[in-house]
């Protein structure tokens, strides 16, 4: 049985290495050489002063999976657009731990008050990824074809798009 919680600093060195497996072995992420520890407590440290939401999914005490929030564009009128990230262990897809992990990145988000998430899926070919997002309400908003060419061959980014809360129904309540 899973646990999703709040990441903590301790939870880095399992979050690099998840990341780094799909760094070099996926199309998940563009980058093509895994960043290091102390990169990755930057990266988790930035967003989590900044107050977004960083989750991990716990199994048997190991750090199976985590998701996160963050900017969709830096831009003051995005402020309430949020971007997900979300990283399985390579030997765990397809047991549930990305569609709870999502649902709580979710909630999270609209707590926090955020009206919009925007997932970047890289690769058209990651039907999980684009499905898990539709399960969860997403739409598919479009397609950038062959913007990143990564082991040997051109990849495409799936854009996909979903109401938090009232969504566009209303201002935001607040500036951030």
């Amino acid at each position: 049985m899973q646990t999703i919680r709040r990441a903590s600093e301790c939870d880095i060195p399992a979050i690099a290495a998840i990341y780094g497996y799909h760094v070099l072995h996926g199309a998940a992420s563009f980058e093509t050489e895994p960043p290091g520890r102390a990169e990755m407590m930057r990266r988790y440290s930035e967003l989590r002063d900044q107050g977004y939401p960083y989750l991990v999914a716990e199994a048997d005490g190991a750090v199976v999976g985590y998701a996160y929030a963050g900017p969709y564009r830096p831009r003051v009128a995005y402020q309430n657009t949020v971007e997900d990230s979300i990283y399985l262990r390579a030997d765990l897809t397809g047991r549930g731990i990305g569609a709870k992990l999502l649902g709580g990145l979710i909630a999270a988000c609209e707590q926090q008050g955020y009206r919009q998430m925007i997932a970047v899926v890289g690769d058209s070919a990651s039907v999980p990824s684009i499905r898990l997002h539709e399960r969860h309400g997403f739409r598919c908003v479009g397609t950038l074809r062959s913007v990143g060419y990564k082991h040997g061959r051109w990849l495409d980014s799936v854009l996909l798009q979903r109401a938090l809360g009232r969504g566009d129904s209303a201002p935001p309540a607040r500036d951030r």
